[in-house]
């Protein structure tokens, strides 16, 4: 089903590479794909949009009215739209924690420089379809925008019957202005350019599937995006007080989106892994996704036994997890050498789902391996930082002469005149 590998060895390298290379070949052909539809739009614009729409999920793209969104939270379990609310609450309590404030200092000049914080005006949130529905993945990607102070959130979701009553509601509890019943490639271009029904958004963020995330990689530029989240990743880093049953489930937990979703344990007990082995061969065959788990499994999973902490936390950041789970005596000090992941996980009670669904921080992370220099969607997302800087006479003219100098040794006499011009006051 997967690999059994031990540190120090050639074989964890080969594996590596091996999964890498898979996943490079199949983004490959997903980008051409993509890059073929995305020359459609920029062509024809609007027309190809909804030709592709219409190719893909049956329906052009439409907005939703609000009625539609009351409508579906009636047609929810009462439960489901409590467990929205109080979802969100902690998802804003904790998104307003992160926001930066701005301010100015006086520097060394003696002039005043500064920052200020603005939010982006519009941003367009992407919730993916298909097999499952993601209102959770409304309220990670709206909270944190609406906690940021964006004007206007705009929702990109595929339609039909892909867009579950369950998505309508907790747009309407994450205060949403509009949705857009528009999925995949057209989504990601229409919400970046401004095509059709959809209007032009300063930051698209959300997760998607290779061809959304693809999408969001060639639309940077034309829009800020959040990251580039693909297919879903865990690592689970445990030693021999790990419950085998409990971390087996956490890995099937992304297994289960199958595609090119990737399931890593990294032991410090040889015995703890393959008492994790034994116990995902159980849980797997009672699955309801099983072939897609099975499929994750063997092609982007393994299971490798670490010779030390050091080796294990070493391993650790060069894989960079979407998500991390530590589950192990003493896993604060484990946390110290962590450098590289997009949410970590600490103590048996601390699954991954605790942070998809619940506890405050986004489920947005960076994946495969991008949380080397990505980090998760979250209020500051949605913010931009302004320089600011403020000299006076007595402040400036002291520097003019450098400045003048600066300029000239680039080539830039006009620059150069604009600093010696305030001498001649």
């Amino acid at each position: 089903m997967l690999d059994i590998l031990k540190t120090g060895t050639a074989a964890i390298e080969r594996r590596l590479a091996d999964i890498a290379q898979r996943a490079g070949s199949d983004a490959a052909q997903v980008r051409g794909e993509v890059r073929k539809t995305l020359d459609d739009i920029f062509e024809r614009g609007v027309e190809a949009v909804n030709a592709v729409a219409l190719e893909r999920d049956g329906a052009l793209p439409r907005e939703i009215p609000r009625a539609e969104w009351e409508e579906a939270a009636k047609r929810c379990d009462p439960l489901i739209l409590s467990d929205l609310r109080r979802a969100a609450r902690n998802i804003e309590d904790y998104q307003k924690k992160l926001l930066p404030k701005g301010g100015a200092w006086t520097n060394p000049d003696g002039g005043t420089t500064g920052v200020l914080v603005r939010p982006v005006q519009r941003a367009g949130l992407y919730v993916p379809g298909g097999t499952s529905a993601y209102p959770s993945t409304v309220l990670m990607t709206a909270v944190p925008a609406r906690a940021a102070g964006v004007a206007e959130l705009i929702i990109c979701t595929p339609p039909g019957e892909q867009l579950r009553p369950e998505v309508l509601a907790a747009a309407m509890l994450s205060d949403a202005d509009r949705v857009f019943a528009i999925g995949g490639v057209p989504a990601i271009a229409s919400m970046a350019l401004g095509l059709g029904v959809v209007p032009r958004c300063d930051v698209v963020a959300g997760p998607g599937n290779a061809y959304v995330t693809e999408a969001k990689r060639a639309m940077f530029g034309f829009c800020g995006i959040d990251s580039t989240a693909g297919p879903s990743d865990i690592l689970v880093l445990c030693d021999h007080t790990a419950n085998p049953a409990w971390v087996a489930a956490d890995l099937l937990s992304q297994a289960e989106h199958g595609g090119r979703s990737r399931a890593m344990l990294v032991a410090l007990d040889e015995a703890a892994a393959r008492a994790v082995f034994a116990e995902l061969q159980a849980q797997i065959a009672a699955l309801p996704r099983r072939e897609d788990a099975e499929a994750a499994l063997r092609d982007y999973s393994a299971i490798f036994i670490a010779s030390s902490r050091e080796d294990a936390v070493k391993l650790v950041n060069e894989i960079a997890p979407e998500h991390l789970e530590i589950i192990a005596e003493d896993a604060e000090s484990l946390l110290d050498g962590i450098h590289n992941a997009g949410a970590v996980f600490l103590g048996p009670y601390s699954p991954e789902p605790l942070g998809d669904y619940w506890a405050g921080p986004s489920h947005v992370l960076p994946t495969n391996g991008r949380a080397r220099f990505f980090s998760p969607v979250s209020a500051e997302t949605f913010l931009k930082r302004i320089s600011t800087v403020s000299y006076d006479r007595e402040t400036f003219l002291p520097a003019a002469d450098s400045i003048a100098r600066l300029a000239r040794a680039e080539g830039l006499e006009a620059h150069a005149r604009s600093a010696e011009i305030r001498k001649a006051l």
